[in-house]
């Protein structure tokens, strides 16, 4: 029958219409109670972790993709931080989302899928982290020969603390800081990372920094395979040794350290030297400085009998030398008596010439001269002919005399001195000024003028 404009009851149809709500509700109903608890195992792709605290995220295998949610009071007690690629096996229940029509997996535990999944996460963060220059050898730095102070980081209970401080006390008694973390468990990496980070911040920061646990399974040690451990050890200002688990394990702070030990206790062997063996260095090095001066001491000694066995006698040497003073001494009685002789005829030759009266002339002279000189003193000042009607010009500056007008033009600043005091100038371009007039006689010729003498030569 075909279908008509309105919707009517059809022979055979004994249930009314269901909405869209009431259909995914009993959708929803039946697959929750058909799958009330399940174990799905697949890969971890498109994780993201939500402001919210919840994650989502899809499981997928070569063939099919299910949707998947972690509520946020179940995300915080994962064992490890999932990451797209790895495998893994999730429990929880299946439910619909009736805003979507989708299904999903709400997950409450998830597990890696087996030792094999947990390697190639392993290996897969181990080359990310590579690859940003973590685990370069350039970054690995020298460790204090002797530190004063170590920083050690692991639990506070447990042989591996008990271990260290016993080992570094037989080896060389040094000061500890211990900062105590779980190693292994919920919340262990972002412990260790926080007390790694802190020990940067302490009052007294240690010189070395030792990260220990003890032996286990690989996943007893995945707190040191996470990202934000190994990330805290890379950029520790402090030197960092990792002692995690025993010779043969393995943890990805070992690649980040600047320094991989073997054991906890091996940390503590290589923190520091074995005093007794200092101590015997030391008395070795002075042993050896002892017989190196002495056998220096000897072998100068023994050059120095070389070198004066060589010698001439005393007698060789200095015999000429005696004898050539013996003669100057002879010889010095006589010269002595020739020079005063002679210095004395000099004296009596000069003492003639000595006579009072040639002095006494000779200061009355000089006596003259001197008052002459006294009396020209106030005629030739240069002030006298200022009365006169004279003008002497100096510069303002420096007070010397000036006697041309380009001295006058390049000072600037001048001061005119009278007879009665002192005027302030300015030296300035200007035009000439008339010459005087002539008197002129009644015969009609300009008269005789005779040339001024300077009164400054």
């Amino acid at each position: 029958m075909p279908a008509g404009l309105l919707a009517e009851g059809r022979q055979g149809d004994n249930s009314p219409p269901l909405s869209v709500g009431e259909l995914a509700q009993a959708v929803k109903r039946t697959v929750e109670d058909r799958f009330g608890r399940i174990r799905v195992r697949g890969e971890i792709s498109g994780w993201k972790r939500h402001s919210s605290g919840h994650c989502y995220f899809t499981l997928k295998d070569d063939s099919a993709c299910i949707d998947a949610v972690i509520w946020r009071g179940q995300a915080g007690n994962l064992a490890f931080r999932p990451e797209d690629g790895a495998e893994v096996i999730a429990t929880g229940k299946m439910t619909t989302y009736p805003g979507r029509s989708k299904y999903q997996v709400v997950v409450e535990r998830m597990e890696l899928a087996g030792e094999g999944a947990l390697m190639a996460l392993l290996e897969r963060r181990r080359k990310a982290l590579a690859a940003e220059g973590l685990f370069d050898a350039q970054r690995k730095r020298p460790l204090p020969f002797l530190p004063p102070l170590i920083g050690v980081v692991t639990s506070p209970t447990g042989a591996v603390i008990r271990d260290i401080l016993h080992r570094l006390e037989d080896r060389c008694p040094t000061r500890v800081i211990v900062w105590p973390v779980p190693v292994q468990g919920e919340g262990a990496a972002a412990k260790v990372a926080a007390a790694i980070r802190g020990m940067a911040g302490l009052a007294e920061v240690p010189d070395l920094l030792i990260v220990a646990r003890g032996g286990g399974s690989i996943e007893d040690l995945w707190a040191f395979n996470e990202e934000e451990v190994v990330r805290a050890v890379a950029e520790s200002p402090i030197p960092v040794i990792s002692a995690v688990g025993h010779e043969t394990d393995t943890t990805l702070i070992d690649h980040a350290a600047d320094l991989r030990a073997p054991t906890p206790t091996a940390a503590a062997e290589l923190a520091v030297p074995v005093r007794a063996e200092l101590l015997g260095f030391l008395d070795e090095l002075n042993a050896r400085s002892r017989r190196c001066l002495t056998r220096r001491a000897g072998d100068a000694r023994e050059r120095l009998t070389l070198t004066t066995s060589r010698w001439p006698a005393a007698d060789h040497l200095l015999g000429p030398k005696r004898q050539k003073l013996d003669e100057v001494g002879e010889r010095l009685p006589r010269g002595l008596a020739a020079r005063a002789h002679k210095a004395e005829a000099v004296m009596n030759l000069t003492a003639a010439r000595l006579r009072p009266d040639l002095l006494r002339q000779k200061l009355d002279r000089l006596s003259d001269k001197l008052d002459a000189a006294a009396r020209m003193l106030p005629i030739v000042h240069p002030d006298r002919p200022l009365g006169r009607g004279f003008v002497r010009v100096t510069a303002a500056a420096d007070g010397r005399t000036l006697t041309r007008s380009a001295d006058a033009l390049a000072a600037g600043s001048l001061r005119l001195h009278f007879g009665d005091g002192e005027v302030a100038a300015q030296a300035g371009e200007g035009p000439p000024p008339p010459p005087p007039a002539a008197k002129v006689e009644r015969s009609g010729r300009r008269p005789y003028v005779a040339p001024q003498p300077n009164l400054f030569d």
